[in-house]
């Protein structure tokens, strides 16, 4: 016979599963208020019930299928055996799970007699946690739920508070219901409740007609070159030449018509140092048509290496990545693990972060804000690198997580920065997925995962803030943090 305890645990951790599908690639947002809202269910109903154990379950199963794409990065491309790839990335999820455990400890701590109370304080709990993640040991800011918000109408608040904002509405929507269902004899909280669901979701959409930026001058041809190039022939000296005649070839026609060629991630094979006579002559032709192309490419002085990012052509500027990803691109505890399984000798992995502060690129007049694969998850970051820039381009190489949900996991974030600041956003990858996304954050042009395309079409360059933009994730974590304190019980 199954105990009371060990089902309410088993619930949690089937409801942490349940959480990632309302985001990409699955994308059925109204999961996400279900998984919430069984977890919330479980500390109304079961109080006598372990916090900490209750939250930790629930971490494990939410971490374990939003990040699962771990195991492919160090199991298939880190030459990693598959018991210890599978152990890694356990152990990884385990310790993302204890934001979840700490959470709910703090909640069953610091909450409310009253039900809507208890509501608020747990959508503010957790859109803290949420926002503690992204800073945490140099922070992982994923899976957070106002992801899920860009196929709801609740995006129409997304230019205004911003990801965190869109999570603490679809928190509070789905607590909301949970104080119900608990007392569903009560006319009075079936009116806060519908009350509560229904000006989230209409007045979302009204704020989605909204236009926060305005169009700056004319709009811009745009191509975006997906080479898609195998990591295992990548940084081999025996494909060099292959790869960057390709990518010449490749872009050669896209010069007379398009103002902006983006190449992605480390689109070539080498240090910028070793490819300046390839550079040279990439620049002078793009500047023969009047044109810009845009490259990843790793670069280098007398003491560190960068992740880069170059313009070319009409246009200039050189951008080193800030926000590195641990084990990928640099090894914490360097000297204790560099060596000891494959997954921490990959190719590349010994950048340094560039300065805080960097100049945009230009092209013309207009400035571009440029973000390397994994920092574009970093909301604030994001908002503040670009409140000077009319367009912004991410450039990024998923290949390292093949077939799996992390490529689209991304695409997504990258999307609802758009959507958040007003701005297009040009996104180039090694094998996708590469696309061009307006300032509602709609995709417009993109190419399937891993096959050699060109992805083309227009941009328009914008200017103006959106309210997110101008102030970032301060007045909803202000405000989290104030509601959370001023429901607490008098002692």
């Amino acid at each position: 016979m199954i105990s009371t305890r060990t089902l309410t645990l088993g619930i949690a951790l089937l409801a942490g599963m349940l959480f990632p599908l309302g985001l990409s690639p699955a994308g059925f947002w109204p999961l996400i208020l279900l998984s919430a809202g069984v977890l919330f269910a479980l500390c109304e109903w079961q109080p006598s019930q372990p916090a900490f154990r209750l939250g930790y379950l629930y971490g494990i199963g939410f971490f374990g299928t939003a990040v699962s794409w771990v195991y492919v990065s160090i199991h298939t491309y880190g030459a990693t055996p598959a018991w210890l790839a599978v152990t890694l990335t356990f152990v990884f999820c385990a310790g993302l799970a204890l934001f979840f455990g700490a959470q709910l400890y703090c909640f069953q701590r610091l909450s409310s007699r009253h039900a809507y109370w208890r509501v608020v304080q747990f959508a503010s709990l957790w859109v803290l946690f949420e926002w503690l993640r992204s800073w945490v040991l140099t922070g992982f800011p994923w899976g957070y739920a106002g992801y899920g918000a860009i196929a709801s109408p609740v995006s129409g608040w997304a230019p205004l508070l911003g990801v965190y904002g869109c999570s603490w509405l679809l928190i509070t929507m789905a607590g909301s219901w949970v104080a119900v269902l608990r007392r569903p004899h009560v006319m009075s909280q079936w009116a806060i409740s519908l009350g509560m669901t229904g000006f989230i979701l209409l007045s979302g959409q009204l704020l989605s007609t909204i236009s926060w930026t305005e169009a700056l001058g004319d709009p811009l041809a745009v191509a975006v070159v997906q080479p898609a190039v195998p990591l295992a022939k990548k940084w081999s000296r025996v494909h060099r030449e292959d790869i960057l005649n390709d990518l010449a070839l490749t872009t050669e026609p896209l010069y007379a018509t398009h103002d902006l060629i983006v190449w992605p991630e480390s689109a070539l094979p080498g240090y910028r140092d070793q490819m300046r006579d390839f550079l040279d002559a990439i620049h002078t032709q793009a500047a023969a048509h009047d044109a810009t192309v845009i490259t990843g490419i790793p670069s280098r002085d007398h003491k560190k290496r960068y992740n880069s990012i170059e313009a070319l052509g009409g246009g200039s500027g050189l951008y080193h990545k800030q926000k590195l990803v641990p084990f990928g691109e640099y090894i914490p505890l360097e000297p204790w693990l560099r060596g000891v399984i494959g997954f921490f000798d990959l190719p590349m992995s010994q950048f340094s972060p560039g300065p805080n502060t960097q100049a945009p690129l230009v092209m013309g007049d207009i400035a571009i804000a440029p973000f390397i694969c994994y920092e574009i998850v970093y909301p604030d970051f994001v908002a503040a690198s670009s409140k000077q820039a009319q367009l912004v381009v991410t450039i990024s190489n998923d290949t390292w997580f093949g077939d799996s949900i992390g490529p689209w996991q991304h695409f997504q974030m990258a999307r609802f920065r758009a959507l958040e600041l007003g701005r297009d956003i040009i996104r180039g990858t090694n094998d996708g997925v590469s696309a061009i996304i307006n300032a509602r954050g709609t995709v417009v042009s993109t190419a399937p995962q891993f096959t050699k395309a060109v992805v083309s079409g227009q941009v328009q360059p914008r200017s103006g803030l959106t309210p997110y933009a101008m102030s970032g994730s301060i007045p909803i974590l202000i405000f989290s943090l104030i509601s959370l304190l001023l429901g607490r019980d008098p002692q």
